[in-house]
């Protein structure tokens, strides 16, 4: 079922399971508590909260987040998401997070498995950060963010890191596979620095390029196999 609400562009696999648990899928009207029941296409209906889900066309986008907008398709506190920002009548969602705050690279798409793959932690995807920092990051604070510190009660590090202005060390480049939430800013938190801006400029292949915050651009499906690589060289995306 969630596998099925997936594909429908309803939600993630994992926020799938989650509609079911909560009891608000229904197939021919009867509320549905079983992940692993079986779909008619042809013949059953299935709805969310009362409404009618049909399978509907993939479609993906790459915006360029500006601050002040919250990832996600609703808010509770009537905040700006990040889903007024894109022109489409597909039920888009957001792959994976960036903070309130946060800038640059998201994606948005309706393909409830290829945002499985690109934020399921076993794929190990990089994510590239351009972060600023309150004070000049000392060399010894480099090195241990590199190699690793405790965070979460475990061993974390950045893959990499890379001061983009050899007299500005305010301000550096990391990569990580890491999708845990405010990762990167708790790396640097737990060494007394304050990221003062966070701006996303790559998600695995994916790059944020020439788009200006608020814009987007599509990428048209039969082009998603050409940016998406997991480790070991195998495709995803299909």
């Amino acid at each position: 079922m969630n596998k099925y609400l997936s594909e429908c562009g309803i939600a993630s696999r994992r926020k799938s399971e989650e509609l079911v648990e909560q009891g608000r899928i229904s197939i021919n009207g009867k509320i549905i508590s079983d992940l692993s029941v079986k779909i008619d296409t042809e013949k059953d209906v299935v709805a969310v909260d009362g409404e009618k889900i049909k399978f509907e066309d993939r479609v993906y986008f790459i915006l360029n987040k500006p601050k002040g907008y919250i990832t996600s398709t609703s808010d509770e506190k009537d905040r700006k998401t990040v889903i007024e920002l894109i022109k489409t009548d597909k039920k888009i969602f957001p792959v994976g997070r960036l903070d309130y705050n946060t800038t640059g690279l998201l994606l948005l798409t309706n393909d409830g498995d290829f945002s499985n793959k690109m934020t399921h932690p076993s794929n190990r995807i990089v994510r590239e950060y351009k972060a600023t920092l309150d004070k000049p990051l000392e060399e010894k604070d480099k090195e241990r963010l590199s190699k690793g510190i405790i965070l979460d009660n475990r061993k974390s590090r950045f893959s990499s890191m890379e001061f983009k202005e050899i007299k500005n060390r305010k301000k550096v480049n990391v990569t990580t596979v890491e999708g845990r939430n405010h990762f990167v800013k708790r790396m640097f938190s737990s060494l007394g620095y304050n990221v003062k801006n966070l701006e996303r400029i790559k998600f695995g292949n994916f790059q944020l390029g020439k788009l200006r915050p608020g814009e987007y651009m599509e990428i048209k499906k039969k082009e998603i196999e050409k940016y998406i690589d997991v480790k070991g060289g195998k495709k995803i995306g299909k």
